[in-house]
C-alpha cells in the first residue's frame, strides 16, 4: 500500500507530491527488507497471537471500548482540524502545527492505551483468577484510576521504541572507532535502564494489579527474567505488525484523498495526503490496541504462572528450541555484552 501511495504521488508531477512519494517508495523498500530480516519469527508470533485470541470469544463485549475510543478519537480529530486550519494565522504557523501533531499523537496513544489496560484487566484476570469480568467495569476503571499510568507510558513508551531502533543500529557497527563505540557503550548502558524501568509490557500489571508505570515495568521485566522470556519477548513482532497495520490504513487513505485532491484542489494534495495518513494511521493503532493487549497477557502471564493450565507448550518448546540453538533470534540489544569482548 505504501509502494503504491508512492507510485500515485509521484505520478502527479508535482514538486511536494514527489518528495511525500519518494518517502513512501523507500519506507516500502525499507519494509520490505525488514520483511526478509524477522521472516524466520512470523510462524511463532502467528501461533502466539491465534493463542491469545483465544479468550476473546468468551467476551462478546471486549470490543465494545475500541468502539468508543474511535468515536471518541473522530470527534477530536475533526476539532483538531480546526485548530490546524486557525493556526495558519499565528506568528510561527510551522511551530504551532508541530505542537498540534505531537498533542494529538499523545492523545490518540492515550485513547489506545485506555483499550489497551482495558483489555488487558479482562484477559489478564481471565487467566490468572479465572475470572470474566465486566468489560464495562474494566473500561470505567481505565479511564479513572489506570488514567495516569496511560497518560505516563504514552509518553515514555514511544520514545523507548524509538531507543531501541537507535540501538539497533549502533549495534550493526563495525571497526575501531573508539569515539563511535563509546558513543554505543554509553547508548546501550542507557537502554539497559529503560527497557527495566519502562516498557510496553507494563500494561498489564497495571491493569491488574492496578500499579504504577515505572514499577509494573520493573516487575514484568523481573518477571521475563526470571522465567528466562528475555529472548522470546525481545523478539516478539506484535508490536511491528499493529505499526504496519496502521501504516496500511494510513496509505490506503492517502490514495483515495490523493486521487480526489489532485481532481480538485491540485495545490493541496501533499499536504492532505500526509494529513489524511497521519489520521489514518492514528486510528487505526487504536483499533489495533486490542490483539496487542491479548498477546501481552499472554505472556506476561505466562510468566507470572507458566503451570497455568490455560496454558499449552508452545513457550516451553520455543524456550528448549532456543537452548538447542536449532533457532537463531536476532535480539534488541539493551546490555554490553558486545562490546565487553573489545576491552
Amino acid at each position: 500500500m505504501s509502494l503504491a501511495a508512492g507510485i500515485l504521488l509521484i505520478c502527479f508531477q508535482r514538486a511536494p507530491t514527489d518528495g511525500v512519494g519518494v518517502c513512501f517508495i523507500a519506507f516500502a523498500i525499507g519494509n520490505g527488507l525488514y520483511g526478509c530480516w524477522i521472516s524466520h519469527r512470523i510462524k511463532f508470533c502467528c501461533k502466539i497471537l491465534s493463542l491469545s485470541l483465544q479468550p476473546m470469544s468468551k467476551f462478546s463485549d471486549l470490543n465494545r471500548p475500541t468502539y468508543h475510543m474511535l468515536a471518541v478519537g473522530f470527534l477530536w480529530i475533526s476539532l483538531w482540524i480546526l485548530a490546524v486550519i486557525g493556526a495558519l494565522n499565528f506568528y510561527f504557523p510551522p511551530l504551532v502545527i508541530i505542537a498540534l501533531v505531537l498533542s494529538l499523537a499523545w492523545t490518540t496513544e492515550v485513547m489506545r492505551n485506555v483499550v489497551n489496560i482495558t483489555v488487558s484487566r479482562v484477559i489478564a484476570l481471565y487467566y490468572l483468577r479465572g475470572m470474566q469480568s465486566s468489560t464495562q467495569f474494566c473500561f470505567l476503571r481505565a479511564l479513572t484510576r489506570n488514567l495516569g499510568s496511560a497518560c505516563l507510558g504514552s509518553l515514555f513508551v514511544p520514545t523507548i521504541e524509538a531507543l531501541r531502533i537507535v540501538a539497533r543500529g549502533l549495534n550493526l557497527l563495525e571497526g575501531e572507532d573508539e569515539f563511535m563505540f563509546c558513543c554505543a557503550r554509553c547508548c546501550l548502558g542507557v537502554m539497559e535502564s529503560i527497557f527495566r524501568n519502562g516498557n510496553s509490557w507494563a500494561y498489564v500489571q497495571i491493569a491488574a494489579y492496578g500499579r504504577g508505570f515505572v514499577m509494573a515495568s520493573q516487575e514484568t521485566w523481573s518477571l521475563f527474567e526470571k522465567e528466562d522470556m528475555v529472548q522470546i519477548v525481545d523478539a516478539d513482532i506484535t508490536s511491528s505488525i499493529c505499526f504496519l497495520t496502521g501504516v496500511c490504513s494510513g496509505s490506503m487513505c492517502v490514495i483515495v484523498v490523493a486521487a480526489w485532491t489532485q481532481r480538485v484542489h491540485q495545490s493541496f494534495t501533499a499536504t492532505l495526503s500526509l494529513l489524511t495518513f497521519f489520521i489514518g494511521y492514528l486510528l487505526t493503532r487504536i483499533a489495533m490496541a486490542v490483539p496487542h493487549a491479548c498477546v501481552s497477557c499472554y505472556y506476561v502471564c505466562y510468566a507470572e504462572n507458566p503451570e497455568n493450565r490455560l496454558f499449552d507448550k508452545t513457550i516451553r518448546d520455543r524456550q528448549a528450541l532456543l537452548k538447542t540453538g536449532r533457532e537463531v533470534v536476532v535480539p534488541t540489544p539493551r546490555g554490553l555484552r558486545r562490546y565487553t569482548t573489545r576491552s
